[in-house]
């Protein structure tokens, strides 16, 4: 939601204040991609009232883009830089080379922008910006990962003739987050229309008005916190849960009720409240996809087995999610089996050892989860938690003793 919202409030007509931004290394890597192609953020404000200030500014180059290892950076990014004036360099960690974003490039292209990637339609690339994009019609398969759709909506309403993205291909995941483009694009004052079948997005040319934006919370940042009631027992509550979002992350309220958790509102927040035993489950994660890796933690420690399905697209997220989170959970006795887009898992009686990461902040937080009642649990580099979340480990320490 942060990067969204500095997407668009880089092509506002006036200055943007974004609240409450969640600020980590995916967040600090927009900032400074924005920065590199003239636009101003500037943090203002107490590190507990931290506030980014958007100052919309002509694109230019030349410049260079770190990407790291974000998908929100890799992929929304360069629609906005194409229409700046002069080269945009892409790079990023060895891990972006191979995660998809040949339909956006492809995309770009059919639209008249010169991109030079050597043929690979990966990174690293080269994009030769000419101040606009004409828009028009487009079809994508948008089935790998539902962002690609999200990059081209965003940046429609700055395109010359606005533009209409149909989607061709396999089932779209994560739903879920373009409902948020969408909303997003409106509260900012654009015109999206959406066809009743759901494959077929216009967002109108137009100007996009600065906004005061809370961002809310990160939900499925939320989802090993909520786990600690749900593994040791007692409550925990989030502060500030939304009512009604489009976060996936609203589902965890429904999807821990089921594994037995009791989960509701009240004026401090949501609270969940740890059952007697975590109860396995046979859920479709296809839209919800991110909040496997909290799920499978605690399927591991549930009193019956679960079956994770629709998830096929995570072998292509920060790393391959279904090998890797069968390979730690396993390598610590539990008995997980892959399919090609499935896990199923057996609880077993786990012991210590080491959980790698696989620099994924995902698999670092599913692995803070089992190690709660899994004596000598070592999680490696869980500094990659800092992607989403800046400091992890102080906020773990702070509840669990």
């Amino acid at each position: 939601m942060t990067n969204r919202a500095l997407i668009l409030a880089a092509q506002a007509t006036s200055r943007s204040v974004i609240r409450k931004p969640l600020i980590s290394r995916d967040s600090e890597l927009m900032s400074a991609g924005l920065n590199s192609l003239g636009i101003g953020v500037e943090v203002v404000g107490s590190e507990a009232d931290a506030r980014w200030v958007v100052t919309p500014a002509p694109l230019k180059g030349p410049a260079q883009i770190d990407v790291g290892n974000a998908g929100t950076v890799m992929r929304f990014l360069p629609p906005l830089a194409a229409m700046a004036h002069g080269e945009i360099a892409f790079d990023g960690d060895p891990r972006s080379y191979e995660r998809p974003i040949g339909p956006v490039i492809r995309a770009l292209e059919e639209l008249g922008i010169e991109i030079e990637h050597q043929g690979r339609y990966s990174l690293p690339m080269i994009i030769k910006g000419r101040g606009a994009i004409p828009g028009g019609n487009l079809t994508i398969d948008a089935s790998k990962s539902s962002q690609f759709l999200s990059a081209l909506l965003l940046v429609g309403p700055s395109m010359t003739n606005g533009i209409t993205v149909t989607h061709e291909g396999g089932v779209l995941p994560s739903m879920p987050h373009i409902d948020m483009t969408v909303q997003m694009l409106r509260d900012f004052g654009a015109v999206v229309e959406v066809d009743k079948a759901g494959q077929r997005w216009s967002v109108k040319a137009g100007a996009l008005h600065r906004q005061d934006f809370i961002i809310e919370p990160d939900l499925s940042n939320a989802s090993p916190f909520l786990s600690i009631a749900m593994v040791c027992g007692g409550k925990i509550t989030i502060a500030d849960w939304p009512q009604h979002t489009t976060q996936p992350g609203d589902y965890l309220r429904e999807i821990f009720t089921k594994m037995g958790a009791t989960v509701e509102f009240s004026a401090a927040g949501l609270t969940l409240t740890g059952g007697e035993s975590i109860h396995g489950i046979d859920i479709d994660l296809h839209d919800v996809g991110e909040l496997t890796p909290s799920i499978a933690a605690l399927a591991a420690l549930a009193d019956s087995p679960s079956h994770l399905r629709g998830i096929g697209h995570l072998r292509l997220h920060e790393t391959d999610r279904l090998a890797a989170l069968t390979r730690e959970i396993n390598s610590l006795g539990g008995n997980v089996t892959e399919d090609e887009s499935s896990l199923h898992i057996t609880p077993a009686p786990l012991h210590g050892g080491t959980f790698h990461t696989y620099e994924d902040h995902r698999l670092a937080t599913a692995g803070a989860v089992i190690g709660l009642v899994t004596a000598d649990v070592q999680i490696e580099n869980v500094a990659t938690t800092r992607k989403t979340l800046p400091d992890f480990p102080g906020l773990w320490k702070s509840l669990v003793v």
